[in-house]
């Protein structure tokens, strides 16, 4: 795997950061054929703005096969059900194999977990994650976020909680981050280690933010500590929760803004995770980086105007680079802390280390493929990593499992 050190402005010892060589890759699985519901026949799996959670009292009667839990994940874009599936042995096929590898067990079928707390959206942003009951909650709860894509501006209520019984969900919620922008809290969510969380944003267990390409949220991936326990169980719908920031760049309406190394408008961050090794951690997100020059316009290189005469429509219009890569950035958690104390500010922290991992990816075509991988998840007890690889299996996503060593 591809390494390259970024160092950012404050650097804990390297021994207790976790390091791109650390991650240990452990091979890929198959999700499952779905049944369908409603509004899909069969396709739900089928998809790339993903969110995904580990779940570790998932499939309590599975194999003692050393990948115990579940994932709870979000199927296809357009309706964005969430299903439940076991974890089978990922396996390193050699040969990119699909035949190689086990398939997952549906636990939970695909179901809508929403209610009615949002209406339609456009190119919705979603995030999903567990944590065990807090606060006067009895039962533990998969905490969610939706946003539309486009939507400049808007602060509008956006993360819930709801129960793990699919069938049932009983959605609480939405609840605004703040007064930021849903372009930079309102895509991926995970938890927060308890003790980092008590020294440095106490009650606030849950990270959340999320990157709009263009610049248009950060020039870079954000974060956001939260924990909506603390205000109400559940908060009143439509209430501010309050919020410490741990990472926000500049955007794009101020000339000169504070920027990520190396961002380009074309990136893509679309999950993340607070990893914990022994003594070691880092706070990493995945995504597909851009590389070499970037444009907005056709991915043949046409720049689009901001006056007529417009060149002919090409139907892939957005930000393009020369280039993308799948890649993990790594983050200090103590630049993080740094923040939430008011010692740095938030557009401070950069990467102190990036990890490609596209030699793994089944379904990188071409150099300037985008959506190389969606969301992310962390069994912190047994240092597991999974991360989606959007139609990599026909329509269906693969999903790759790392191991963080100590």
């Amino acid at each position: 795997a591809t390494q390259e050190p970024s160092p950012g402005p404050r650097m804990s010892s390297p021994a207790s950061l976790i390091q791109p060589s650390d991650l240990v890759y452990l091979g890929a699985f198959r999700l499952p054929a779905a049944r369908g519901t409603p509004d899909n026949v069969g396709w739900e799996w089928s998809n790339w703005a993903s969110a995904m959670t580990y779940y570790p009292d998932g499939d309590p009667d599975g194999p003692d096969d050393g990948y115990p839990g579940s994932i709870f994940g979000v199927g296809h874009d357009q309706t964005q059900y969430v299903s439940e599936v076991g974890i089978p042995v990922p396996i390193n096929s050699l040969g990119k194999n699909l035949d190689d590898l086990n398939t997952a067990e549906t636990l939970q079928e695909f179901q809508d977990i929403r209610g009615d707390l949002f209406g339609d959206m456009e190119m919705p942003r979603v995030g999903l994650e567990y944590l065990l009951p807090q606060g006067e909650q009895t039962t533990g709860k998969l905490y969610f976020c939706w946003a539309p894509h486009l939507d400049e501006g808007a602060t509008n209520p956006s993360h819930g909680w709801c129960e793990m019984d699919l069938s049932n969900p009983q959605p609480a919620g939405p609840w605004r981050i703040g007064d930021y922008w849903n372009y930079v809290t309102t895509d991926y969510i995970f938890a927060i280690p308890r003790a980092w969380a008590d020294a440095n944003t106490p009650g606030m267990y849950l990270a959340t933010g999320r990157f709009r390409d263009g610049g248009q949220g950060g020039k870079g991936p954000s974060l956001f500590a939260y924990g909506p326990w603390n205000e109400g169980n559940p908060p009143a719908p439509s209430a501010t929760l309050s919020a410490t920031s741990l990472l926000l760049y500049g955007d794009a309406y101020e000339e000169n803004s504070p920027a990520m190394n190396n961002y380009q408008d074309s990136d893509e961050w679309n999950g993340g995770a607070w990893l914990t090794a022994g003594d070691k951690s880092a706070v990493i997100l995945v995504g597909t980086k851009g590389q070499g020059e970037c444009w907005y316009g056709c991915s043949d290189g046409t720049v689009w105007p901001d006056e007529p005469p417009f060149p002919p429509e090409c139907p892939e219009r957005g930000w393009w680079s020369t280039g993308f890569v799948g890649q993990i950035l790594f983050y200090n958690p103590a630049d993080l802390a740094a923040v939430a104390r008011g010692e740095m500010e938030s557009s401070e922290p950069q990467p102190y280390a990036t990890l490609g991992i596209d030699e793994y990816l089944y379904h990188v075509e071409s150099g300037q493929q985008k959506h190389h991988v969606g969301a992310m998840a962390f069994d912190r007890e047994r240092g597991l990593l999974y991360v989606f690889e959007p139609l990599a299996d026909e329509d269906k996503s693969l999903v790759h499992g790392w191991r963080v060593e100590g």
